[in-house]
């Protein structure tokens, strides 16, 4: 599996430590490791341009996410096919934003981000409350398992 992270911002982050996120996601939603995943810090300015371009929308966001071979979750014993997953951007300063008003660090907001926009990529949604609810739980369940596999 390659997974890709490249940081174009001052704020500072262990890469390993997204890529590691990054594994265990794709691992328990059964992705091939043949699958190619990219994740990218960038300013807001970046970011706006990015938000604005393909969302049409003005500003800065925390988390987009550029689906590439439309690969969808496996089953157990049957992963998805090879191919390019896509690319995560993420926009530290907004994240820090966010971490203030829920109350824990940048970089938790981030490792929250990028499982999201992973979850994204693989045909995830929340437009709806249905899908909302899923997409969340989901998320949460996750990065939780993911984080206290790590304090062991």
């Amino acid at each position: 599996m390659s997974i890709e992270v490249n940081n174009e911002t001052t704020f500072t982050i262990d890469p390993a430590e997204f890529a590691e996120l990054a594994r265990y996601v794709l691992d328990s939603m059964h992705v091939s490791p043949l699958a190619d995943l990219s994740i990218m810090l960038v300013d807001p300015d970046a970011m706006a341009v990015l938000h604005e371009r393909w969302l049409d929308l003005p500003g800065p966001t925390d988390v987009m996410s550029f689906p590439m071979d439309e690969l969808r979750p496996g089953k157990p014993g049957a992963p998805t096919p090879p191919g390019m997953l896509g690319d995560i951007v993420l926009c530290p300063d907004v994240a820090r934003e966010q971490a203030a008003a829920a109350g824990h660090s940048t970089i938790e907001e981030l490792l929250l981000l990028t499982t999201h926009g992973i979850l994204h990529l693989l045909g995830f949604d929340h437009a709806e409350p249905e899908e909302e609810k899923v997409m969340f739980d989901l998320q949460r369940k996750l990065l939780f398992t993911f984080l206290a596999q790590r304090a062991r």
